[in-house]
């Protein structure tokens, strides 16, 4: 019986690959991929090209796997990119779920976000798995809406018929982020293109401790449930502190307050568009930073001994990553 993996090419796909093949699992594994990559190959895994939103792509994947790890996604913050996001991480997750229960399918281990539960106007709030989605925050957002439905479409589809596992990382940073879907920030501020420190605050934690909880949630994982996997509740200004202490790089001088910052984010990015140029910063990740995105991992801490590595070792290895391959190995260079 073989174990599927979607999104094997992503961030948080690549690493689970990297260590599912380096426990001696490759033999096992089939990924279903857009386009097989030299690394997929180099692994020696079972590559079938197709999509998860092609019900045909699917119904191949699919033959004779008992397991599916389901990390499919597509990570934006632009408005228009909504009807994307649905189609890759709603009706995609509903097909692939639909078609593994018709097929015997045992479990699933779906990787959403923190962001469906664990965000507040409050920094003194910490919600955990049991709290309800904080729909008038994160409803606004098309990525976090897309993913809250789609936890909603995998447990509809699921239902008796397949054990569905949900797990929920924060913001993932470590090496290895070749679309900057989660790394973007770091490499905006290594390029100095921050000007104003949001008055929020954000969980991170290294895609290489989420991709070591995930064979052990497809072990351990209690059917329906899911477990909010984080590292460190830091404000925005003490991220920025700590990446200006690691880097040599002069974080933002000034500290948002209130919606201000928001307003000059728009005004930045309309003028940039104007001259046909991509804003350095999206108007709604400004928005996200007047919120809070705390939450403590207790319950993967007791299911999964999940423990995340020093902060310290993250920020040095993503920021190292980022200099070598996007920045020609100096920091003080700006992203082209």
């Amino acid at each position: 019986m073989k174990t599927l993996v979607t999104g094997a090419t992503g961030f948080l796909g690549s690493h689970l690959m990297e260590r599912l093949a380096a426990e001696g699992a490759a033999a096992e594994l089939r990924v279903l991929v857009r386009k097989p990559t030299a690394r997929l190959t180099a692994l020696g895994v079972e590559c079938v090209q197709g999509s998860v939103t092609d019900a045909e792509d699917v119904a191949r994947a699919l033959e004779g796997v008992k397991n599916v790890y389901h990390l499919a996604g597509f990570v934006s913050r632009k408005a228009e990119d909504a009807h994307e996001m649905y189609k890759v991480h709603v009706e995609g997750t509903r097909l692939l779920c639909r078609a593994a229960a018709e097929r015997g399918v045992a479990r699933v281990v779906m990787a959403s976000t923190s962001g469906t539960v664990a965000v507040s106007r409050s920094e003194g709030e910490m919600p955990d798995e049991a709290c309800s989605a904080p729909i008038d925050i994160m409803g606004r957002w098309a990525y976090y809406a897309s993913k809250l439905y789609q936890e909603e479409a995998a447990k509809r589809a699921c239902r008796d018929k397949v054990e569905l596992v949900t797990v929920n990382p924060s913001l993932l940073l470590g090496p290895g982020d070749e679309r900057l879907s989660s790394t973007r920030d770091v490499l905006s501020f290594l390029a100095q293109e921050i000007p104003v420190a949001p008055g929020g605050g954000l969980n991170f934690v290294d895609v290489r401790d989420v991709a070591a909880v995930l064979p052990v949630a497809m072990q351990k994982g209690e059917p329906g449930e899911r477990y909010l996997l984080g590292g460190y509740n830091w404000t925005f200004r003490e991220f920025f502190g700590r990446l200006e202490r690691l880097t040599k790089v002069r974080g933002p001088l000034v500290q948002g307050r209130g919606r201000w910052p928001y307003f000059a984010s728009q005004l930045q990015s309309a003028v940039y568009k104007a001259l046909g140029r991509t804003p350095p910063v999206e108007p709604s990740s400004v928005e996200m930073g007047e919120y809070f995105w705390y939450f403590d991992s207790a319950k993967a801490r007791r299911a999964f001994d999940f423990e995340p590595r020093e902060a310290q070792a993250t920020l040095f290895d993503t920021v190292t990553y980022l200099r070598e391959h996007f920045l020609g190995g100096h920091g003080a260079l700006r992203a082209s």
